[in-house]
């Protein structure tokens, strides 16, 4: 079931008419709720806060993504810049770390028309500086696979000056081990995630099973490389892979980290927390929730029967 509804729930995140029915439906923000952590700075601050307390590390996402005007990519560059300004306040002793914010190239302008890598570099420059400024780091998302060789790319000029930025891998993408083994090296921060975005079987697994097997095989080759793999799933094989993977290579907790995202097994991250591990919880917020909202729903079918339920039993 799940193979059939991921999708069409997909295609819907890329159509204005059912994302108008969908934002307007009195259901909708009980369940965005889950998985947002609301609209304003304030709300991921608060959101932040309380899970920094419980003793989990952040990743905090302004959520917005294929910005196609100059104007709106600098107002996203401002938005970031003020996160910064507030979570210096939070940053505890240098090189603990425990503040990231992820992100997405296409929200600095890389989709632009002209010059859009340039402008998203550029971009991406202003905030590294304000993040080593603030003790915060830095990871670029990734997108869908046509921006993969430009991300890579901008991580790569990046890291020049800030050795310290992340990049994300999709292990459902066939070239992804390929892209692992080059991002294994010394202090290499690299996320592994499964993959959020509906893509063509040429450049794809389509199989869950498949999908498992290439995250396993990029989890090794990060864990036999320098670099300090994020190990971003909630599948608990895969934490269990991670567990087995930093043993046999004799990884401490140190030396890599657990990532959720917000809303999703809490009840886990805790406990992973509690157990020694690094746990970081994305955080997302802002007003243009629209698209990740409906990738968490194909993620797990579960999701989208809430979601349904919510609208149906609506007074």
């Amino acid at each position: 079931m799940a193979n059939l509804l991921r999708p069409a729930i997909l295609a819907a995140a890329r159509s204005s008419r059912i994302k108008s029915a969908i934002t307007h439906a009195p259901g909708t923000r009980s369940l965005v709720t889950r998985f947002v952590a609301g609209e304003a700075r304030d709300d991921a601050l608060a959101a932040t806060r309380a899970l920094l307390d419980s003793g989990r590390a952040i990743s905090i996402d302004h959520l917005g993504e294929d910005t196609t005007d100059v104007d709106q990519a600098r107002a996203i560059v401002a938005e970031y810049r003020s996160l910064l300004g507030d979570l210096a306040e939070l940053a505890e002793a240098p090189g603990s770390h425990r503040l990231e914010v992820s992100v997405k190239l296409s929200a600095l302008g890389q989709a632009l028309p002209v010059d859009g890598d340039k402008i998203a570099l550029d971009h991406a420059r202003e905030l590294c500086e304000a993040a080593l400024a603030a003790g915060v780091w830095v990871s670029v998302d990734a997108e869908d696979h046509t921006t993969t060789d430009g991300a890579l790319s901008i991580v790569s000029a990046l890291r020049a000056d800030y050795p310290w930025v992340g990049a994300v891998l999709q292990a459902y993408l066939r070239r992804t081990e390929s892209d692992c083994r080059d991002l294994a090296g010394p202090g290499s921060r690299v996320r592994l995630c499964k993959g959020a975005y509906r893509e063509p079987a040429s450049v794809a697994f389509q199989s869950a099973a498949e999908v498992d097997d290439s995250y396993r095989r990029c989890l090794a080759i990060l864990m036999d490389g320098d670099g300090y793999p994020m190990v971003a799933s909630h599948d608990p094989a895969m934490i269990d892979a991670a567990t087995a993977e930093a043993r046999r290579t004799g990884r401490g907790p140190d030396r890599y980290e657990h990532q959720m995202l917000y809303g999703i097994r809490d009840v886990e991250q805790q406990r992973l927390a509690d157990s020694g591990a690094r746990m970081r919880v994305y955080v997302p917020y802002g007003a243009q929730w629209y698209g990740y909202f409906m990738r968490r729903l194909a993620e797990r079918p579960a999701n989208l029967t809430f979601f349904l339920r919510s609208l149906a039993t609506r007074t």
